[in-house]
């Protein structure tokens, strides 16, 4: 299951984190971000063991979408060892999430 993340705890929880944190970036206006949600909650449930999985409204933390320079939602930001490694823009199925997350875990 997803939690939300904030500016004030995004820094903690990245860098504290002992896997892999997914972003998901949406807000709750956008259309692809309501249909991806169900599919990353599932994603984030089925690899609990290996990635954890944050959810950021652009519109509550705007400071952290520009941050990461979000210009389109749904944004997933992949971090490992408190670095990017990894960004998908866009709706997907969950075979794509699954097969680019794969690549680092």
């Amino acid at each position: 299951m997803s939690e939300p993340i904030t500016a004030a705890s995004f820094d903690s929880i990245i860098a504290g984190s002992d896997k892999p944190v997914l972003v998901d970036f949406w807000a709750t206006w956008c259309g692809p971000c309501r249909a991806l949600s169900p599919i990353v909650e599932q994603v984030g449930d089925e690899l609990s063991d290996r990635l954890a999985v944050y959810t950021c409204d652009v519109d509550a933390e705007e400071e952290l979408a520009q941050r990461f320079g979000i210009m389109s939602i749904p944004t997933l930001i992949l971090f490992k060892n408190g670095e990017a490694v990894h960004t998908m823009v866009g709706g997907m199925s969950k075979a794509e999430l699954v097969g680019a997350l794969e690549q680092h875990l």
